[in-house]
C-alpha cells in the first residue's frame, strides 16, 4: 500500500511538475497543438485537485485509494489514453459551455462585492488606525501634562 507521502510526492512530480516543464516546452517553441493539449490538461487537473481536497477527507480509508489517484494521474498524462483531453472533450467543456454566463455574472458578482467589502475594511481600518492614533496621542499629553 501506498502511502499518503508517497502519493502526494509522484502526483506533484507527474500531476504538476512535468506538465509544467511540458507547458514551458509547447509556449517556447510556440507549439498552438501542444498549447491546446496542456490547456485541457491544467484546466482539468485544476478539477482533479479540487475534488481530491474533498476526496481526501472522505475516502482516504479506502483500499488503494493512493494507488487509484497515482494512476489518474499518469493516465491523464499519457499520450496513449489522453486521458485529459477525453474528460476536458467529453464533460468539462460542454459543462462549462452550458454555464459559461452564470459563471461570468458570479465571478462578476463576486468581484463586485469584494471591491466593496475591501472599501469597507479599509475605511474601518483607517478610522481604528485614526482612532488609536488619538487614543496614544492623549495618553502621551496627559502623561506629559
Amino acid at each position: 500500500m501506498v502511502s499518503w507521502m508517497i502519493s502526494r510526492m509522484v502526483v506533484l512530480a507527474f500531476g504538476t511538475l512535468y506538465p509544467a516543464y511540458s507547458s514551458y516546452k509547447a509556449v517556447k517553441t510556440k507549439n498552438v497543438k501542444e498549447y491546446v493539449k496542456w490547456m485541457m490538461y491544467w484546466i482539468v487537473f485544476a478539477l482533479f485537485t479540487t475534488a481530491e481536497t474533498l476526496t481526501d477527507m472522505l475516502l482516504s480509508w479506502f483500499p488503494f485509494y493512493f494507488e487509484l489517484k497515482i494512476a489518474f494521474v499518469i493516465w491523464l498524462l499519457s499520450p496513449y489514453t489522453k486521458g485529459s483531453s477525453v474528460l476536458y472533450r467529453k464533460f468539462v467543456h460542454p459543462t462549462l459551455s452550458n454555464k459559461e454566463k452564470e459563471i461570468d455574472d458570479y465571478i462578476a458578482q463576486a468581484k463586485d462585492r469584494s471591491y466593496e467589502t475591501m472599501m469597507k475594511f479599509g475605511k474601518r481600518g483607517l478610522n481604528l488606525a485614526a482612532n488609536a492614533a488619538v487614543t496614544a496621542a492623549a495618553k502621551v499629553n496627559s502623561f506629559w501634562s
